[in-house]
């Protein structure tokens, strides 16, 4: 069943009174961005995941889209909407994260292994500007991949059980979050003449929060 509500309880999502409180606690964007980036990394060294706010609460670990469910769904919480944005790349990883507005201007929470790509504060007046700000550092090893952003997707039209509390997977979610309607940011001309990273900038790359036995899966999340 639909939720439509503006500030539902835990309840209305279906989460226990511990998620719930978790979840309450998170009384600002900011606290929610720290809570998000101190959960330990999934590098879905088992497999691929998407797991809903309880399966991240329950394994206290998340990729990024993991980790923006969770975000989108204590900004609910707390009488916002629900809204992630899909940030799309070239011959990379896309990246997801939820997004918030403040005095008219977006910002973004965000959980990434790297420092480049994580919160964003509000001062962004369109989505399309807020995408760009992650543009230089949106890289694979020399190269710029960052191409394209999607609208600002609204999970109110998913039932709770779909994103909140379901026990599998949220391939449904994610599926229709690719699916929605996204932006260009450059054209294939501006492409072709994209400056790379010098060596310097390369290594920076190299500061990541979380280790993982595979050296690639630390750097690609």
């Amino acid at each position: 069943m639909l939720v439509r509500k503006r500030h539902p309880t835990p309840a209305d999502l279906g989460l226990e009174p511990h998620e719930g409180r978790i979840l309450q606690a998170l009384a600002s964007p900011r606290r929610i961005q720290e809570f998000v980036i101190g959960l330990n990394a999934n590098f879905e060294e088992s497999g691929d995941t998407l797991r809903s706010v309880r399966g991240v609460l329950r394994y206290r670990r998340a990729h990024c889209i993991e980790a923006a469910l969770l975000a989108a769904a204590a900004l609910w919480l707390q009488g916002e909407p629900p809204l992630l944005m899909d940030l799309t790349a070239s011959g990379d990883s896309d990246h997801v994260v939820a997004v918030f507005r403040r005095h008219g201007c977006w910002g973004a929470i965000s959980k990434s292994n790297h420092v480049w790509l994580r919160w964003r504060d509000p001062v962004y007046r369109s989505l399309r500007e807020l995408a760009m700000s992650y543009f230089h550092e949106y890289t694979c090893w020399e190269r710029k991949t960052l191409r394209g952003h999607s609208d600002a997707f609204d999970l109110r039209k998913f039932p709770p059980k779909a994103w909140v509390t379901n026990r599998a997977h949220c391939w449904e979610v994610g599926a229709a979050l690719d699916d929605a309607p996204h932006h260009r940011l450059i054209t294939a001309a501006q492409a072709r003449t994209l400056a790379p990273r010098d060596a310097m900038e390369q290594r920076a790359n190299d500061l990541i929060q979380y280790e993982s036995r595979d050296p690639y899966r630390a750097r690609r999340y």
